[in-house]
């Protein structure tokens, strides 16, 4: 499975498990998530949000399968709205820094996750955070913004946004390409060693697997990444590795 910009697993049907989606009218706009939640509730479940990249949407963006891999916990895909760039048509995606458009997907996640506390048992100890591109960045935003809210936090193929400041170690998993035109590979390894400082991780890490490297903090904190060959892409076997992670690290 490849995720370029655009592109998408059109090959992945959702999942068999129930779905929703979800509405909220937050300063007069309506926004909107598809929710997946265990069929039945046997214990408080675990909360991922999982941010599309910047022109993808909710729709396609569920295919990532996250819900596949961990179908006790609530996994959350909110709908972008548009973002403005330069010199580009408007497409859905995320505030990468705090004040723009109103910080309208800050209030976002605070207003869903209030709602879904009223309507699931949540479990306040792994609640997490993941993204692709824009999407990802966001996630870096929610770790600058909230930290105490989120558990750890797996961004994939993104950079920290220029005025987004890392303070509370999180547990972190980055996963980049290292042939990344659209985020350039070196931007993307900036953030991670910003991360790597907030966490206090050892200085040298240990394999982990196939292209991955894991970073031990005292604190529980680590960092592990995954530099993959590719580009700017959501590899095969991405949403494993995201679950499996989030697993290891509840908040602490």
């Amino acid at each position: 499975m490849l995720f370029a910009l655009l592109a998408g697993p059109a090959t992945l049907a959702p999942a068999a498990s129930h779905s929703q989606t979800m509405t909220w009218i937050i300063d007069g706009v309506k926004r909107q998530a598809i929710v997946y939640a265990p069929s039945k509730e046997s214990a408080k479940a675990p909360l991922i949000f999982s941010f599309h990249g910047h022109g993808d949407d909710m729709q396609n963006f569920q295919g990532v399968g996250l819900q596949d891999f961990w179908p006790q916990a609530i996994v959350v895909y909110p709908q972008g709205l548009p973002t403005s760039r330069t010199g580009e048509p408007a497409l859905p995606g995320w505030q990468t820094s705090k004040g723009t458009y109103n910080d309208r997907d800050l209030k976002l996640v605070d207003e869903a996750l209030a709602s879904l506390r009223a309507k699931f048992q949540i479990d306040d100890a792994r609640i997490y955070a993941t993204g692709f591109s824009n999407g990802a960045m966001f996630t870096y935003l929610l770790w600058a913004e909230c930290p105490n809210v989120f558990a750890a936090f797996a961004p994939v193929a993104a950079r920290l946004g220029p005025s987004v400041t890392l303070s509370v170690p999180k547990p972190l998993l980055h996963i980049a390409g290292q042939n990344d035109q659209t985020i350039p590979f070196d931007a993307q390894k900036k953030a991670v060693e910003v991360a790597r400082q907030v966490d206090g991780v050892s200085k040298k890490g240990e394999n982990c697997g196939v292209n991955c490297t894991f970073y031990a903090s005292a604190s529980g904190s680590p960092v592990m990444t995954v530099f993959h060959p590719g580009g700017h892409e959501y590899p095969d076997g991405t949403s494993e590795t995201i679950v499996k992670f989030f697993k290891e690290h509840p908040l602490h």
